[in-house]
């Protein structure tokens, strides 16, 4: 197998329509992501955190090692913190990001549900006549 032939294979693979729409998704998937998480952590987890007594998500941590400090207050070893409001955050971006693609996949089931409902045009006078020729022909 020679480079150029290889090469060749490559190509055509990766010009392939499949791969480019998938590519074109992963690049929209990406920036959807940004957008859902810039939602959940501005708009969604502030308006929580309200609710439940000003929690700001992002600093919910548990110390499992506190930080130890050296006599003039210089931090020697950083604390160990279990940061599960990270986790919270991560898993309402999660929530919301499922349920937006969930309405998108359904609203896009209900556009390709109405276009394969629409009735076929009706033949041409060219192919109905096409059709009765064929239809002689046989009964010869």
């Amino acid at each position: 197998m020679g480079k150029s032939n290889f090469l060749q294979e490559f190509k055509a693979f990766a010009m392939r329509g499949n791969v480019i729409d998938m590519a074109v998704g992963v690049i929209i998937g990406g920036a959807f992501g940004k957008i859902v998480s810039s939602l959940v952590a501005d708009v969604v987890m502030p308006t929580i955190g309200i609710f439940v007594g000003g929690v700001n998500f992002k600093e919910l941590k548990w110390v499992i090692k506190e930080a130890t400090y050296s006599s003039d207050g210089k931090e020697l070893t950083a604390a160990a913190t279990l940061n599960y409001g990270n986790f919270l955050q991560s898993t309402f971006d999660f929530i919301i990001i499922a349920f937006a693609i969930f309405l998108f996949i359904k609203f896009m089931g209900k556009f390709t549900k109405k276009q394969e409902e629409a009735p076929a045009p009706a033949p041409s006078k060219e192919e109905t006549l096409l059709t009765e020729i064929r239809d002689i022909l046989k009964q010869k």
